[in-house]
């Protein structure tokens, strides 16, 4: 059994015929692999979906020369694997990659489909791949949807291009490779370590995950040793790669308008940009939709009053006593001893054991502190946070292609973040400081009264809970999504979201369909699916936005299920979703 997916096939042949070749063909290519390799791709051996997963990086313009193969390897998970494993794995992928590329030269191939694996394909950069490639279970709990698997390595890729800057920038700055594996290695596995805030009540398939229990919340980790948890089909009501917006009144947005053009002036005649959140929400930006979604996602996971108040730690508490035996220092010049035999076993030739590079590693856990003046701080970038001699966190956006200074203040619930372009800034850290300075003596008064408007209008974690509905909304144009509460989620039934999660997937597989047939046109959707438990599964497309919906309480027919979704979006959407 075998399925595939590209973008656009381009062949003047009938796509029966097309899919029929590459299906014999591909066909063939595994039963070599399977005849010939008593472990295929090092997979046979272990038992479970979340042990049976292997990520990848290479870049198909290297090791072309016998001898050289090692080259294309950029980066591997798990790394103790044999490096004739890895490159079967990598060998495999390529001749995929290859093969698909004659009917579809100017579209990458997306998925493969086989009986024992899903290989999972995204071409990052021009001859960058990242391949995911996913043992299937028998396990129920071992359900995803393809489009989240390939959504993770997009948001790989993109928070490294935000820190390090392009994969092919830094394979051209230092050709040996070593410099871009120092660099992929630890930020990956930071990424994989970071984590997903649930609900206490969330049974989520962790299996032997990892939790840890923060003000009445759990933090799944995606990585534990090393088994990886993949998104499952319980996290089919939330989008990756997208932001969740607090709604705001009339009075509210006004002067959160108003904070922004202070943030502004405040750096006189400085280009800057700003981000403002209030809780884990975006609030304001003026950033492009990328780099919004890429700071966005790295506030909450690092910079907001929740994501500081797991890690328990204060600059008041740091100066306590020897700041050096509490924090060490973020940027570290990484060691065989040290990356590589505590993430990679002792694997001597990782690329992680290479201390030739400095490396600096913005996903680590608890290195971000609120300081007295209500700036955030950081020793990821270098310094020593007890004396607060520290050097400013620099990013590298999409919207400007330069690197900025990354300045990020907090009063209660309000997270503000200003970004400076370091050509602007002659002095560096010294000039930042001014700037900082500048900013709290004209703006303390207005952040402070946003604060209190946010705080006043704020329903808290159930304000966007709708009675009855579990839902899932994506604005596509706009790339912003708002669901249900993770605490109501979580009431509804397993047989309930296996049919969301396959409602999905037929979604997903139909606006593929659609980019073929009409690209550059939307195309309107709507999809039901009765589950076992007799709820409905709805969802439908309309303009560039989505809407997804779980009703469990539908009664049993269709219409009382659409009546239900007309009331919703009526409500809710502004009659967007609706048929009338």
């Amino acid at each position: 059994m075998l399925e595939y997916s590209f973008s656009k096939p381009n062949s003047s042949r009938s796509p029966s015929l097309v899919t029929e070749d590459l299906r014999s063909f591909i066909s063939k290519i595994y039963t070599v692999y399977s005849t010939n390799s008593a472990s295929f791709m090092g997979l046979s051996s272990i038992g479970t979906a979340s042990d049976g997963m292997q990520l990848c990086i290479f870049d198909l313009r290297r090791g072309q020369h016998e001898g050289q193969e090692l080259d294309k390897i950029l980066y591997f998970f798990p790394a103790d694997l044999p490096f004739s494993t890895q490159l079967s794995v990598i060998g495999l992928s390529e001749g995929l990659i290859t093969f698909t590329r004659i009917f579809s030269p100017e579209a990458a191939c997306e998925v493969i489909e086989a009986e024992r694996h899903s290989h999972v394909f995204y071409e990052a950069e021009p001859d960058i791949w990242m391949v995911m490639i996913v043992e299937k279970s028998k396990d129920s709990e071992a359900i995803w949807r393809i489009d989240a698997l390939r959504e993770v390595l997009k948001e790989i890729h993109s928070l490294f291009v935000m820190f390090h800057g392009s994969i092919r920038a830094l394979l051209e700055r230092e050709p040996g490779g070593g410099l871009t594996r120092a660099h992929l290695y630890p930020f990956i596995m930071d990424y994989l370590r970071a984590c997903q805030k649930r609900s206490p009540l969330d049974k989520c398939c962790c299996g032997n995950a990892e939790v840890a229990v923060s003000d009445g919340l759990i933090w799944i980790y995606f990585l534990v040793g090393k088994k990886l948890q993949l998104p499952s089909f319980r996290d089919c009501l939330m989008e990756r790669r997208s932001v969740q917006m607090l709604t705001v009144g009339r009075e509210a947005a006004i002067e959160v308008q108003t904070l922004v053009r202070i943030l502004e002036s405040s750096a006189g005649n400085l280009p800057c940009f700003s981000l403002i959140l209030f809780q884990d929400l975006l609030v304001s930006t003026t950033l492009s939709p990328e780099d919004t979604i890429n700071l966005y996602k790295y506030a909450v996971l690092r910079l907001t009053p929740l994501a500081l108040s797991s890690g328990a730690k204060s600059w008041s508490y740091l100066r306590k006593g020897n700041s050096s035996s509490h924090v060490s220092i973020g940027s570290t010049l990484l060691s065989t001893g040290s990356v590589s035999e505590q993430f990679y076993g002792s694997h001597d030739a990782s690329p992680a054991g290479d201390n030739r590079y400095h490396v600096t590693r913005p996903l680590q856990h608890d290195k971000w502190f609120k300081g007295k003046d209500g700036f955030l701080i950081t020793d990821i970038w270098g310094g020593d946070i007890g004396s607060l001699n520290v050097t400013t966190p620099t990013v590298w956006l999409h919207q400007t292609e330069e690197r900025m200074y990354l300045c990020a203040y907090q009063y209660k619930s309000l997270t503000i973040i200003l970004l400076i372009p370091l050509s602007s800034i002659l002095n560096g850290d010294q000039g930042v400081s001014i700037l900082k300075q500048q900013l709290l003596e004209n703006a303390s008064l207005k952040i402070l009264k946003v604060e209190e408007k946010l705080s006043k209008g704020w329903g808290g974690e159930n304000a966007y809970h709708v009675s009855g509905y579990r839902y899932l909304l994506v604005d596509g144009n706009r790339d912003i999504s708002r669901a249900s509460p993770p605490t109501k989620v979580t009431t509804l039934s397993k047989e309930s979201l296996l049919a969301l999660n396959r409602l999905r997937e037929e979604v997903d597989a139909e606006k593929s369909r659609a980019k073929w047939d009409n690209p550059g046109r939307e195309k309107d959707l709507e999809v039901c699916i009765r589950a076992k438990n007799n709820a409905w599964a709805v969802a439908r497309i309309t303009g560039g936005k989505e809407l997804y919906m779980v009703l469990e309480k539908a009664n049993e027919t269709l219409l009382y299920a659409s009546d239900a979704v007309e009331k919703f979006s009526n409500r809710y959407c502004s009659g967007t979703f609706s048929l009338d």
